[in-house]
């Protein structure tokens, strides 16, 4: 492992500086998404960190559209006044005809004003708009799925919206509407059908068809070329929402996806090559802890270890100092999160730890979501006796201080012997006895309501992870979102991989991933695949992944087995490094977060509306296309290249028609450039 110093990519010049005289005054962005203040996958994240920098090049001329829901408004927006008068007109023109739109400011990083619609109050409207929906686009919506009328409620109301919006300007603004995925699509084609004055991207986060056949147990990669799309949809009983989705992709004057394999992906199943990767990015500040995340990882860890001492009572014959915590987290998709090929390497982990006696214990974390009773009796008894014998000893404690000090008060030293008497003896005895267990730690810490069939369960049974006093692999389930307020496990997520050692995620199917993401601007080592947005944006871009902690796993060219090989490797050659190294491996990849950063991975979107405008309004926008400069090649430099950043399509620059006439008369400004990221590097000191 090389452990040469490297620069951070905010101290390197290799972004050149793009002359913005792109003229945004008489542009309006509208951003179109279900999860707009509504917490349900990433996306929200997607949007929520996102908003400062769009905010911040856009302005007041900023605003977001999603649905509105009662709860999420309570506590995360604040109601007020339109400030712009078209804006006001508009929602009291929807209003007065049946409407219930709601305009505010989400009460996140950058203030973003929010336009929130409620698809309930106009659900008279289905049947009509469906019945459009068909004549305009041969769409059909079956009456029984629930999420996809509702996505026709809000796909309707949205192209309502934009186009009443357009008609009540004085003065007519370029309209750009950016839509994601396919519960938004539905706007997006209305927009078209209906030929209103705006210009439109789509962005799909992972393909509807893409996901149910990788958790079907298809070698999905290796035959994508040869699905029939129509009948796979039909099979699986999507079929509409696959056309809501390819109807929308097929419409928009720009279509991105957020990652290279994605791209491939939609190429096959959507029919459509996407104009442009947009890589998602992070809000990196809000996890920076300067020289202190070594600091946080150490607290963290010490409040994990509390729920270890309690969890694993009676069996707590490991050394705390010398076990490391792994864990893997998300949505509750066995396979496509590869959690079945995580437990095949920790079942081999384990046996390479016995026969090579390991001192190393290894507690792994389940944190995916699941359908629940209520907590464990067992694992919140294992907690009462925790904080049971720590009151049992701090009582000891204080009685014991208490005669040392009168003690050494009269200038005697103390007799041990009369130091504890036998009142505290039995009080520890007893303390000692309620420590006792006969069964092993449970491995699930909830009580699940499909225990038989649970998928994680039964690959536990089947591989003999147990908790036993003999495994040097813990594993604990815990199928519920992590909070502070627990009474179990009183740690967000944030804190909790802050303490982790390693998060593993070796996803088949996994569009970005931002789990490694945020254990990499935390510090956190990570495993990934090259089947994932993540892994692939980092095996392209950094030289030696392994160097700074991003493991990325082989599951697109080898098996199933060879993989679970290769994963097994990482895991046992993570276990076998000093704390020290753990701690040099740790500032290495948090070294790495202005990689990840909004503030570089943003011009791609920048670039991607530019484009849109330039599609839809060719008479006021142009752009032109640069090739891409060829790489210099760090051999002949003499210099090793440590990170790279390479933008993946060939991006038009875009100026105004106005302004390119003034170029080309004036010639007092030279040829507009395009921010082309074409390589940041790292060199040793």
């Amino acid at each position: 492992m090389p452990l040469a110093r490297s620069l951070s990519v905010t101290s390197l010049t290799g972004l050149e500086d793009w002359d913005d005289d792109l003229d945004l005054e008489n542009s309006i962005l509208f951003e179109v998404a279900w999860e707009v203040a509504n917490k349900v996958g990433g996306i929200y994240t997607v949007i929520q960190t996102k908003a400062k920098i769009t905010t911040d090049e856009w302005g007041e001329n900023y605003f977001l559209i999603g649905p509105y829901f009662e709860h999420n408004v309570r506590t995360q927006v604040e109601l007020i006044e339109p400030p712009n008068p078209a804006m006001k007109r508009t929602i009291d023109s929807m209003n007065s005809k049946g409407c219930k739109v709601y305009f505010g400011r989400w009460l996140i990083e950058g203030s973003p004003y929010v336009i929130l619609i409620d698809i309930g109050a106009t659900a008279w409207n289905l049947d009509r708009w469906k019945t459009e929906l068909w004549d305009s686009c041969a769409i059909g919506i079956p009456w029984y799925d629930r999420e996809a009328n509702d996505a026709v409620l809000f796909g309707f109301l949205t192209a309502w919206f934009l186009g009443e919006f357009a008609a009540q300007c004085e003065e007519k603004p370029f309209i750009l509407a950016h839509f994601h995925e396919w519960l938004a699509g539905i706007g997006l084609c209305m927009c078209r059908v209906r030929k209103l004055p705006v210009a439109t991207i789509f962005t799909t986060h992972a393909t509807l068809l893409g996901r149910y056949l990788c958790a079907g147990s298809v070698d999905f990669y290796n035959n994508l070329q040869s699905f029939n799309v129509d009948k796979e949809a039909g099979d699986r009983q999507i079929y509409h929402r696959y056309c809501m989705e390819r109807a929308a992709v097929q419409c928009s004057h720009v279509f991105t996806t957020v990652s290279q394999i994605t791209a491939i992906e939609a190429e096959h199943l959507l029919k459509r090559k996407p104009d442009m990767v947009t890589p998602n990015g992070l809000n990196v500040k809000k996890f920076s802890a300067m020289h202190e995340f070594q600091n946080l990882h150490a607290q963290s860890k010490n409040r994990i270890q509390e729920f270890i001492r309690g969890h694993f009572y009676g069996h707590l014959d490991f050394n705390l100092d010398k076990t490391l915590f792994f864990f893997i987290a998300g949505r509750y998709e066995f396979s496509n999160k590869g959690a079945d090929l995580f437990l095949e390497a920790l079942a081999r982990l384990n046996y390479l730890l016995r026969v090579n006696h390991s001192d190393i214990t290894i507690v792994t974390f389940f944190i995916m979501p699941a359908r629940t009773n209520n907590f464990n009796v067992e694992t919140l008894k294992g907690q009462a006796v925790r904080k049971q014998l720590w009151d049992t000893s701090n009582t000891v404690k204080e009685k014991f201080g208490k005669k040392l000090y009168e003690s050494l008060l009269v200038g005697n030293l103390p007799d041990m012997n009369k130091m504890l008497d036998k009142e505290d003896f039995t009080m520890m005895k007893r303390a000692i006895f309620a420590t006792q267990r006969h069964s092993f730690p449970p491995v699930c810490t909830h009580n699940m309501i499909d225990d038989s069939t649970d998928a994680i369960l039964n690959t536990i049974r089947r591989i003999g992870l147990f908790n036993s006093s003999s495994d040097r692999v813990k594993v604990v389930f815990h199928p519920e979102f992590l909070s502070s307020t627990s009474p179990l496990l009183p740690l967000d997520y944030e804190e909790f991989v802050r303490g982790c050692h390693l998060g593993v995620f070796p996803s088949y199917y996994e569009p970005w991933g931002y789990t490694p993401a945020e254990c990499t601007v935390m510090g956190i080592p990570s495993v990934s695949t090259n089947l994932s947005g993540f892994g692939c944006f980092m095996e392209e871009h950094i030289a030696d992944p392994t160097a700074y902690g991003i493991y990325i796993l082989d599951r697109r060219f080898r098996s199933v087995d060879d993989s679970c090989t290769q994963l097994t490797s990482f895991l046992y050659s993570f276990c076998q490094q000093t704390r020290r190294q753990r701690i040099i491996q740790r500032n290495r990849t948090e070294r790495l977060s202005d990689l990840l950063d909004w503030k570089y991975l943003g011009k791609y979107y920048m670039y991607s509306r530019h484009m849109a405008l330039a599609k839809a309004f060719p008479d006021n926008f142009t752009y032109e296309p640069h090739e891409p400069q060829a790489p210099r090649d760090s051999v002949t430099q003499g210099r090793r290249l440590y990170l790279h950043l390479l933008l993946y399509p060939v991006t038009p620059a875009l100026t105004t028609v106005k302004q390119k006439r003034m170029r080309d008369t004036t010639k007092r400004k030279k040829p507009r450039k395009i921010v082309r990221i074409s390589r940041i590097q790292l060199w040793p000191p």
